[in-house]
């Protein structure tokens, strides 16, 4: 076929696909263009998760009269000037790709008015052509309204997620931003409704306590003006700077350890103050946490940090998300530190909130995340140990020595375990029993967990889980994510026995919990459920709820048992259908026949 040019129309669409990905996307330009305005007040209106329509209102320098066509040309942009800008950039926007690449798969108005001039002007387009200009009366600022995102693209409007998702995607963009720069007031809407808004105080505290409450607000340590000079590392960049030397600062606020998460989405992330994706920065917040964070876990991390803008390559990637540092070690050290140094100087003195602890005293204030019990570790004795314990109905009395039989338990007449006999306790966390052929190291927190399992999952099963109505509610705050995927999945929780109810801006009250869970912290059930929810990936299997459940309410490691109890609890393993694993598929012991010691002490 002839070879020839793509018409400008064409072109702009192809090249839309590489900065206007999703509504998000959207959200995430217009977002720096008014914040390289200078807005002090941004508001976000979106529908239908930005496929109907999406509004963006700042108060910032605004357009000239002259220039709004031109804004929506193809590499139009006032950043850059010179190559010389291109090397040190230092706002969010520069390529002028945005607003063409918008225009061009959507409907778009726009009314601006710049500092002076008297009107203000409004300008319609579709697909990229202009179909209307008008002189308006309009205040300083600029308004920018994108109606039917990908109407003309029929292709990507059909890979669009759900509503939902797309909602929680501009949530959190807009919250990141916001505690990137707490001096400007953002306002998020969907469908008329607000869902977060900033004070524009200047105060990141401000910031962290709408997004995630004023319990983990509290909890977070601050990493105060880190900095360090950096010499003569290798490059990464073919930088035009001849001088090796530079400097680098670190700011911002991590969780304790007793604050994490089932994902690295906590972890956030601003150069220059402008949010980016790093996989190499994100480890070194995680590195930092070695040893003080259970497997499978992840800290939150709100990391900012700022270097000379010559030192960064902000134009890797169309969406600006990606970056290269000319001293590629560097930054990583210094991220590590940072974090490392503030855990080891803050976290002793502040520990986990109350009620994370289990503890139910008054005036303890739940937060929305989970953690570890410390004392589980520590020894078996407590509050937390009595509420893990209370799942004995019938327990053998002692002797009058004081002491529980070791007697074996008769085994039930369908048992798939043999007839064991008790022996004792290993390290507050493992039980070892003695069965006919051998040795029995049973893992107390995983063979409680399938006993849970399988009373919870029969009450399921038959949709008739036994609630408890809790005397007092309970107050639980959430993230704007984590509300939106409590409210969409609202109806699977109560399922499983957990009854909610709004109580204000991404908070619910608990009102009931199954009657397995009584003795267990409704914030910590709650926690638990939306942490299963994050995880699923909007492919919600009440299943996993109930597994959800059965983890949080289980024994842990490290809590003493007394012989009756130890039995009662092999007694009630007996019972399951399925003893031999936990619901994750772990095992619940570890069997070592008598052969096998005979092996290992070389008697044969």
């Amino acid at each position: 076929m002839k070879i020839h040019l793509l018409s400008d129309q064409l072109a702009s669409q192809i090249a839309a696909g590489e900065v206007v990905e999703r509504p998000s996307s959207v959200v995430k330009e217009l977002v720096e263009n008014a914040i390289d305005a200078g807005a002090t007040t941004i508001n976000i209106d979106v529908r239908q998760g930005g496929r109907e329509s999406i509004q963006i209102a700042d108060n910032g320098q605004g357009i000239a009269a002259e220039d709004v066509e031109t804004a929506f040309m193809r590499h139009a942009t006032s950043k850059l000037q010179s190559i010389d800008d291109l090397n040190a950039i230092r706002t969010l926007g520069f390529r002028g790709e945005a607003l063409a690449a918008i225009s061009a798969v959507s409907q778009v108005t726009i009314v601006s008015r710049a500092e002076g001039e008297s009107a203000g002007t409004r300008l319609v387009l579709a697909g990229g052509v202009v179909e209307n200009r008008e002189t308006v009366g309009a205040p300083q600022g600029t308004v920018i309204a994108v109606e039917n995102l990908f109407y003309n693209v029929p292709a990507r409007l059909k890979f669009l997620k759900t509503a939902a998702t797309e909602k929680r995607l501009i949530d959190e963009f807009v919250t990141r931003y916001a505690l990137a720069y707490p001096h400007i007031r953002f306002r998020l809407t969907h469908n008329g409704r607000i869902t977060f808004q900033s004070s524009g105080s200047g105060q990141v505290r401000d910031v962290l306590v709408a997004i995630y409450g004023p319990e983990i607000a509290r909890q977070l340590l601050e990493i105060r003006d880190w900095r360090v000079e950096t010499e003569g590392e290798e490059s990464n960049l073919q930088s035009p700077i001849s001088s090796s030397r530079s400097h680098i600062e670190v700011t911002g606020f991590v969780g304790p350890p007793g604050v994490h998460f089932a994902n690295r989405g906590q972890i956030t992330l601003f150069v220059n103050g402008r949010w980016v994706k790093d996989t190499q920065l994100t480890y070194a917040v995680i590195q930092a946490y070695h040893t003080l964070l259970p497997s499978g876990r992840y800290p939150l991390g709100l990391i900012f940090m700022q270097l000379p803008p010559e030192d960064v390559d902000v134009n890797v990637h169309p969406t600006k998300t990606e970056v290269r540092f000319r001293q590629g070690k560097a930054p990583f050290g210094t991220v590590q530190r940072a974090v490392r140094q503030t855990l080891v100087a803050d976290a002793p003195t502040r520990q986990m909130s109350a009620w994370a602890l289990g503890s139910n005293e008054p005036g303890s204030s739940p937060g929305w995340m989970g953690s570890l019990n410390p004392d589980a570790f520590i020894s078996g004795s407590g509050e937390q140990a009595d509420l893990a314990l209370s799942w004995l109905d019938d327990v053998e009395a002692p002797d009058d020595n004081g002491e529980a039989s070791s007697l074996p338990l008769e085994a039930e007449s369908d048992s798939q375990l043999p007839i064991m006999r008790v022996v004792g306790q290993v390290g507050a966390s493992y039980i070892i029993t003695e069965g006919p052929e051998g040795l029995f190291l049973i893992d107390q927190q995983a063979a409680h967990q399938r006993v849970l399992h399988e009373q919870l999952q029969a009450e399921w099963a038959e949709d008739k889980v036994t609630v408890q109505t809790l005397s007092t509610g309970t107050a639980v705050t959430l993230s704007p994510s984590q509300a939106k995927l409590l409210e969409q999945f609202r109806e699977a929780v109560e399922r499983v026995g957990l009854q909610v109810e709004a109580f204000g801006p991404n908070t619910f009250m608990v009102r009931a919990v199954p009657k397995i869970a009584a003795s267990c912290d409704p914030a910590r059930l709650l926690v638990a459920m939306v942490t299963e929810l994050e995880q699923s990936k909007g492919v919600v299997e009440e299943a996993g709820l109930v597994t959800a459940v059965c983890q949080t309410i289980s024994l842990r490691p490290g809590q003493s048992l007394t012989q009756a109890q130890m039995q009662q609890l092999i007694h009630n393993l007996e019972k399951c259908a399925d003893p031999f694993t936990d619901p994750q598929g772990k095992p619940t012991f570890i069997y070592l026949s008598v052969a096998q010691l005979a092996r290992e002490f070389g008697r044969i």
